[in-house]
C-alpha cells in the first residue's frame, strides 16, 4: 500500500518537474543542433527562436561534410590517437597504480612528488621544447599520446581501487609462485573492471576532444585530429573546402548549416559509446575514490 503523505507527493512531484526540466535544458541544444544540420541553409539562417522540427528536410549539410576528405583523415588519426592512445594510457596507469597500492619504504614521497605534478607543471615553453627539440616527437601523433600517457587523478582513483583488492589473494598468488605482472594482470586487474571501464571513459573522451596539444605540435595537415578539423569550422569559419562553387548569396546558410552537420558527425560516435560504459561508470567511481 502506498502509505505516501500529501506532503510526501507534493514533494515528489516538484523532484520530477525539477528533472525534467533539466533534461530538457540538457538535450535541447542537441536536438536544436541535430534539427538544424537536416534543415535547409536559406530558412535555416533566416530562422529564429527554439527549433522543433528541421525546416525543410535536407541532407546538402551531410553531403558537403562527408565530402571533405579532412573529414576523413581527422577521423583516421583521432580512432589512432584513441585507440592506441587509451591502451597506453591503462597500461602505464595499472603499472603505476599497482606500484603505489603495496607498501614499500618511499612510497609516500613518491606519492607526494606525484600529487605535487596536479598543482605546478614545467609551463608551455618548456613542454613544446621537450616535446619538439629534444623528444624530436614534432608533427607526430606520438606528440598527443606520450606525454599525456598517465593522469595523476586516474592514477589516484585506480590505485586507491587496487589497494581494496584482498591481501591474502596477492599473497596466495606469490606462494603459488606468480609474479609482480601475473598478480596485476591476472587478479588485480580483472577484480577491478568497473575502474577499468572507468579510466577507458576518462582517457577515451581526452582523447576524442583533444585538440591543443595538436595545434601546438602537428603541422602536417594529414595528421590533424578530428577536433582541429572541427575548431577550423566552428571557431575559425572556414568551410571553403565545402561551399566549392556556391554563389556568394547561398554560402552565409550552407556555412551555418555544415557547422551544425560537422558537429553531429564529431560527436554522434562518442555518445553512442557512452551508454555501454555508463553501468559500470558509478559503481567504478565510488571504487576508486572511497578506500574500504
Amino acid at each position: 500500500m502506498n502509505n505516501n503523505s500529501a506532503t510526501d507527493r507534493i514533494f515528489d512531484l516538484v523532484n520530477t518537474i525539477i528533472m525534467l526540466i533539466l533534461v530538457i535544458i540538457t538535450l535541447y541544444p542537441i536536438y536544436h543542433v541535430l534539427m538544424a544540420s537536416f534543415s535547409d541553409s536559406n530558412r535555416l539562417i533566416a530562422h529564429q527562436g527554439l527549433l522543433i522540427s528541421p525546416l525543410g528536410f535536407s541532407w546538402e549539410a551531410y553531403s558537403r561534410v562527408l565530402d571533405n576528405p579532412n573529414i576523413f583523415s581527422g577521423y583516421r588519426n583521432t580512432l589512432i590517437i584513441l585507440f592506441l592512445g587509451t591502451f597506453v594510457n591503462l597500461f602505464f596507469t595499472a603499472l603505476g597504480a599497482y606500484a603505489l597500492s603495496r607498501k614499500f619504504l618511499l612510497r609516500k614521497p613518491i606519492m607526494i612528488a606525484i600529487i605535487f605534478t596536479m598543482f605546478f607543471s614545467g609551463g608551455l615553453i618548456p613542454t613544446y621544447l621537450l616535446i619538439n627539440n629534444w623528444l624530436h616527437m614534432g608533427n607526430s601523433l606520438l606528440a598527443l599520446i606520450v606525454p599525456v600517457a598517465i593522469s595523476t587523478w586516474n592514477l589516484i582513483i585506480m590505485r586507491t581501487s587496487f589497494e581494496a583488492v584482498s591481501e591474502s589473494l596477492i599473497e596466495s598468488a606469490k606462494i603459488d609462485g606468480s609474479g609482480e605482472m601475473g598478480i596485476l594482470f591476472k587478479i588485480v586487474v580483472p577484480l577491478s573492471m568497473p575502474v577499468i571501464a572507468v579510466m577507458i571513459l576518462y582517457y577515451g573522451v581526452a582523447h576524442w576532444n583533444s585538440w591543443f596539444n595538436a595545434m601546438l605540435f602537428i603541422r602536417n595537415r594529414e595528421l590533424f585530429p578530428l577536433q582541429l578539423i572541427l575548431r577550423e569550422i566552428l571557431v575559425m569559419n572556414d568551410t571553403s573546402s565545402m561551399q566549392l562553387g556556391d554563389a556568394m548569396a547561398d554560402q552565409q546558410g550552407i556555412r551555418e548549416s555544415i557547422k551544425y552537420a560537422t558537429i553531429m558527425v564529431a560527436t554522434l560516435p562518442i555518445l553512442f559509446v557512452y551508454p555501454f560504459l555508463q553501468k559500470f561508470f558509478a559503481k567504478g567511481v565510488m571504487i576508486g575514490a572511497v578506500k574500504e
